[in-house]
């Protein structure tokens, strides 16, 4: 199966996408197909093409062969044939990788705590908890019908990563799910300690439904790190955990509630077109985006029809496939599009990491009876109407409209303690969207897009990571920060930022105090596409403004109080979503001292630019927005933070 060949589409089951269940099968199938050709001759490694992970590239092909099998597992347990023997073709694999002294024997894990003393990987710690995920899935499917001494081979393996200690985030739940898969298969863990892991990941969560994955930096309300690891990792492994392990009801009620929250609020961050919001590490990693949504589907809780699930998710898994081409002619690259983008990925990637989009057809493992497969497609939310809401306690304030759905990111940047902070273009920002990308490479050198910071006089940029604090209200969020430069505080500087989302548009205020010799700069959203993006100035009434056009969308930045210049910073082969890249910018030259209030509108769309809705009045450091529907917001910067 060299190209990927769609069934007829169905408009009337599927009146968004046209697709069904047979779609999702029939891509299922040939991503597995496809894997098969980057297999060992004995099968117990699957490793395509490409840069090699951090971990090594026999981690790699373990990798490749637990993340495929996270493709393999619901669609087996879903559908009553298996015309292509995936089964037998992962028992075969299984045996080769559990096989003593056999060529494709699988290495064992190191823990994190074990690496100054032995030499190895804490790698394969991820992939014994995919394939117990996997098996969990399947275990009627696939792992009963295994013979004895290969299930006991296997439960060995899974044991000795079972008590490891992995990293204090998502990992700790990895060691969780397998400890719980073999109790629940009649296996001793002697050493096991998930029951305290997942006591210590549940003290993370924050609200809304959402985990930060991580300890809460002390400096904060809210913790750094918040992203899809929500929903790829966080929600089916906290799912599969409390369906293996014997849990008071009243604690599994509370995590199903959260989980129905979680499908709630994550649901509004996808647009009409299939595009998933592009934040966050392991983008890599696709349509696992869909992971938390299924799982929330599959218990049968959140306020989501099942019909507007699958279509959400039909639209993902079309816009990778048929609009990207992602995994149509081969494996699944590393990037975001068919094409490979490392730059967008970490060291620990490698050629098999992007099967872990598998988490993506979880839905399969409902059968074809199954309200999310026989359901009429429903309107998912960015198709209802355009919104406005406040994760508070997440730090994001979420909009949808003109095909695109953006945050406001006043919380997470990834760095747990400010003091040896560190930047990352994928969460440093503050704003993302589903339809533009942040700048790597150069482009997050130079630190133009996404963010407000200062410039010294050799044109360097401040960062802005370690955030001091955040606040939020009804379609609002602030933050503040002190500019750093090689990890050091730049002197007498801070920023404190507002964002104000209302009538399509993006409210940014900024006070900020700069020391002598510095130049204070916004960045609003760079758009990429395979041309050079078209800048037009001056697109208000009054002459201000800048809009570029890049992609199919466009991004329009107006100064409102504060700025005196402006400009666009171009970039190529450093943006996700295209080789030419484009972000607006404002500058001005502050007072050394003088803490100042900035304020700028951003709109991000696929129509060209309207009349700005807002109008600011300035005095001191409050700030007054009249918008031209009634709405009236005031806020003193200085007062949101004391």
């Amino acid at each position: 199966m060299k190209d990927l060949r769609l069934p007829s589409e169905d408009r009337g089951q599927s009146p968004y996408t046209g697709w069904t269940r047979a779609h999702w099968e029939t891509v299922a199938d040939h991503w597995l197909l496809t894997a098969r050709r980057h297999a060992s001759a004995a099968g117990g490694l699957i490793t395509p093409p490409g840069r090699p992970s951090a971990a090594g590239i026999r981690s790699d092909g373990i990798e490749g062969f637990a993340r495929s099998f996270l493709i393999a597992a619901p669609l087996l347990a879903g559908r009553e044939a298996d015309p292509y023997r995936h089964a037998d073709f992962y028992a075969r694999g299984l045996a080769a990788a559990m096989a003593p002294d056999g060529p494709d024997r699988w290495g064992r894990a190191i823990g994190v705590d074990e690496i100054k003393q032995w030499n190895g990987t804490p790698q394969p710690i991820v992939e014994a908890a995919n394939l117990a995920f996997g098996l969990a899935i399947s275990r009627t499917r696939f792992w009963d019908q295994l013979d004895d001494k290969l299930r006991d081979q296997t439960a060995e393996w899974l044991t000795h990563h079972a008590v490891k200690h992995g990293s204090d985030n998502n990992w700790l739940l990895f060691t969780a799910v397998i400890e719980a898969f073999l109790v629940s298969a009649g296996y001793d863990v002697p050493g096991g300690h998930a029951q305290e892991d997942v006591d210590l990941f549940e003290s993370w969560y924050l609200g809304d439904g959402w985990y930060n994955d991580g300890p809460i930096s002390p400096a904060t309300r809210h913790g750094n790190r918040v992203d899809h690891y929500n929903s790829w990792v966080i929600h089916p492994f906290l799912w599969q955990w409390y369906q293996l392990s014997d849990q008071p009801a009243e604690r599994r009620e509370r995590y199903l509630g959260r989980l129905g929250e979680f499908a709630d609020s994550y649901s509004l961050l996808f647009a009409a077109d299939g595009s998933p919001l592009h934040q966050g590490r392991s983008l890599t990693y696709r349509q696992a985006v869909l992971g938390g949504l299924w799982t929330a589907a599959l218990a049968g809780v959140g306020n989501e029809a099942a019909g507007a699930t699958r279509r959400l998710a039909s639209g993902v898994l079309r816009r990778f496939t048929a609009d990207l081409g992602v995994g149509v002619d081969g494996a699944p690259s590393l990037g975001w599009s068919a094409a490979e983008f490392l730059p967008m990925c970490q060291v620990y990637s490698g050629p098999g990491s992007p099967y872990f989009a598998g988490m993506g057809f979880l839905g399969l493992a409902a059968p074809a009876d199954h309200p999310l497969w026989t359901e009429a497609e429903q309107p998912q939310p960015s198709e209802r109407a355009d919104c406005v809401r406040t994760l508070r306690e997440v730090g994001w304030v979420i909009r949808s409209g003109d095909g695109v759905v953006q945050i406001a990111n006043h919380a997470s940047d990834h760095v747990v303690d400010p003091d040896t902070g560190r930047g990352d273009p994928h969460y440093a920002a503050l704003g993302y969207s589903t339809h533009t990308a942040p700048g790597v490479g150069d482009a997050f050198a130079d630190g133009v897009d996404g963010t407000a910071t200062l410039v010294d006089e050799w044109g360097r940029a401040a960062r802005r990571e370690g955030l001091r604090g955040t606040a939020t209200g009804e379609g609002w969020a602030a933050s503040w920060f002190r500019p750093r430069m090689g990890g050091v505080d730049v002197p007498g500087a801070r920023v404190v930022s507002l964002s104000v989302l209302h009538q399509g548009y993006e409210l940014r205020a900024h006070l900020i105090t700069a020391p002598a010799g510095w130049t204070v700069r916004e960045g609003s959203f760079a758009v990429a596409g395979a041309r050079q993006p078209h800048a037009d100035e001056g697109i208000t009434d009054t002459g201000d403004g800048i809009s570029v056009h890049g992609g199919d969308v466009t991004v329009d930045l107006v100064p409102l109080h504060g700025w005196t210049g402006s400009g666009v910073a171009r970039y190529r082969g450093g943006n996700a979503f295209g080789e030419f890249s484009a972000a607006p910018y404002l500058t001005a030259a502050p007072v050394p001292g003088l803490p100042t209030v900035y304020v700028s509108a951003h709109r991000l769309g696929r129509s060209k630019n309207g009349l700005v809705p807002v109008t600011v009045a300035v005095t001191g450091e409050c700030l007054v927005a009249a918008w031209s529907d009634g709405r009236r917001d005031e806020f003193v910067l200085d007062e949101l933070f004391s």
